[in-house]
């Protein structure tokens, strides 16, 4: 079952088809997959059926399952699955947000970036969940490798309405411990919540092992503040309004998103994690296939870079 077209977008696909998404630590995943495997040698457990795809080993179809359903399923095992990947979603309401200059608002753009990741992470046989959160986690999807899940994933997030205040930090805490074999997890939020709790739970999630992506969604709007003359600010998360003249303190707003973005790189970076933004007025088949393309060619220098050093 193919997700929904209302998340699927055929020019950000085709931008990113031949591109993949690897993981840069080792992960509890496949030997032969594209990730590398710190296990070697010992007996593997069964996890789950997967929908064959052509190139699959035809040995590892289940018959059994075929005589029932009429439908061919791969058998998948414990330590053959590549890297699980969730994807935790801003569903509060500051993703609402939809600037004159953009045609997607926040959560649409986030969403439509996800649904093609999933995608193409399937393709790659790498498992797939999602976790969409506001004050809490609202709806959690274990990953699984399959069309169906795609499906499901796509629909979860078409079903959506974002809401209530954002606590990131918090759900990363209380993530940490929660997942029994390492993840990558990739944040897909505005993070406009408190930065210190969630600076914390980035440093739960690293003392825990997994692999972080924080992807970063902003309409310009909030970067550049190109409104004229009086305006009433609303607090899109809560209830005060604010009049003022935006041209008084454009320049120092500015500056101030400048310095809360750079914070943001830094404090990922140090952690060894990356941190990409993307602006909803901005092509993001475009924007999606230049991080793809970066992260490929800095993966590839650190394997040559091991090779050498070896």
């Amino acid at each position: 079952m193919p997700p929904s077209r209302t998340y699927s977008d055929p020019d950000v696909i085709a931008r990113i088809a031949d591109l993949t998404l690897r993981s840069r630590r080792l992960v509890e995943g496949a030997i032969s997959g594209l990730h590398r495997s710190p296990f070697h040698g010992f007996n593997i457990e069964f996890a789950e059926y997967r929908e064959y795809t052509p190139g699959d080993d035809l040995r590892r179809l289940d018959w059994r399952v075929f005589a029932r359903s009429d439908r061919h399923y791969i058998k998948q095992y414990e330590e053959e699955s590549n890297v699980r990947v969730t994807f935790l979603v801003d569903a509060s309401a500051s993703m609402n947000y939809h600037g004159s200059g953009a045609v997607l608002s926040k959560f649409d753009y986030a969403a439509t970036l996800v649904v093609s990741l999933a995608m193409l992470l399937v393709r790659q046989q790498d498992p797939v969940g999602l976790v969409l959160f506001d004050e809490a986690a609202t709806t959690v999807l274990p990953p699984k490798a399959t069309q169906a899940q795609l499906a499901v994933l796509a629909g979860l997030l078409e079903r959506c309405r974002p809401a209530r205040q954002t606590e990131l930090g918090s759900l990363l805490l209380s993530l940490g411990d929660q997942f029994r074999r390492r993840n990558m997890l990739v944040i897909v939020s505005d993070l406009l919540t408190d930065l210190d709790t969630f600076y914390d739970g980035l440093n739960r999630l690293r003392f825990s092992g997994h692999e972080v992506l924080v992807m970063q969604v902003l309409d310009r709007d909030e970067l550049d503040l190109p409104f004229n003359g009086p305006t009433v600010f609303h607090d899109i998360e809560g209830t005060e309004e604010l009049f003022a003249e935006p041209w008084a303190f454009r320049r120092s707003y500015q500056n101030a998103m400048k310095e809360f973005l750079d914070g943001v790189r830094k404090e990922c970076g140090s952690r060894g994690y990356d941190h990409v933004r993307f602006l909803t007025d901005e092509s993001l088949g475009a924007s999606l296939s230049y991080f793809l393309h970066s992260r490929e060619e800095t993966g590839r220098e650190t394997r040559q870079g091991a090779r050498y050093k070896s």
